[in-house]
């Protein structure tokens, strides 16, 4: 007989569910994005995402990774002494214990931000993680996966943020910025894909439109290179 909610060790499955996360990788860099870009930051990266995105560039934590409890990674994270947590994938919404994680990290006194796609409902992240949220552009290949309602869920703090790959992808970018009023809700990104587009020529774009929007550039990739981890 299958085992339902009201049995104990259904309850039991249940509660692991909420306690435990699968983890791709714990570690310690610099942010090379959003608005605390050049910090030391604690980065969690969740394993799992239900997008493709033609320029995605953490493919390796599609699959793989392993389970921690909610109190690994807090002491994980604990022992860098950094400020500053990230929690990203991956798509970290996609795990259930992910909002647990997320209020527990700001309980524990941490400035968290949790970068997320935008296809999976954020209405559960605590108020006070900034959500860096993404909306996918065409060249993504998952445009029709934006759920724009997550727009409602958004506050000040929180930062959208577009991966420009070509023009068509700027327009597009514009035509969101404007018809749906994207800085009223909080600070716009622009990002170019790294080694498509050249930062010049967005920024060139930003200034001749007059968006109201930041340009960004990946900070690691400078620095680092694809080296994962890093």
């Amino acid at each position: 007989m299958a085992e339902t909610l009201s049995e104990p060790g259904a309850v039991a499955a249940s509660a692991k569910l909420t306690d435990r996360l699968r983890i791709t990788e714990i570690f310690y860099s610099l942010q090379g994005e959003a608005d605390t870009v050049g910090w030391p930051t604690v980065f969690i990266r969740l394993t799992g995402c239900p997008l493709r995105c033609h320029y995605c560039d953490t493919t390796y934590a599609y699959e793989g990774g392993e389970w921690l409890s909610v109190a690994d990674i807090m002491a994980a994270t604990q022992a860098y002494g950094a400020r500053y947590v990230t929690v990203t994938g991956g798509e970290p919404l996609a795990q259930k214990a992910c909002p647990a994680l997320l209020r527990q990290l700001c309980d524990a006194g941490y400035r968290v931000s949790l970068e997320t796609s935008g296809a999976l409902d954020v209405s559960a992240v605590d108020a006070r993680v900034i959500k860096v949220m993404d909306l996918k552009t065409p060249s993504s290949g998952e445009c029709e996966r934006n759920r724009y309602e997550n727009l409602d869920d958004l506050n000040p703090h929180d930062q959208l943020k577009m991966v420009i790959c070509d023009r068509s992808d700027y327009e597009w970018a514009r035509q969101q910025i404007e018809q749906r009023g994207l800085p009223g809700i909080c600070d716009v990104l622009l990002s170019p894909a790294h080694a498509v587009l050249s930062p010049g020529e967005l920024a060139d774009w930003i200034l001749a439109d007059r968006l109201a929007v930041r340009l960004q550039v990946q900070l690691h990739k400078y620095l680092w290179g694809d080296v994962p981890g890093r």
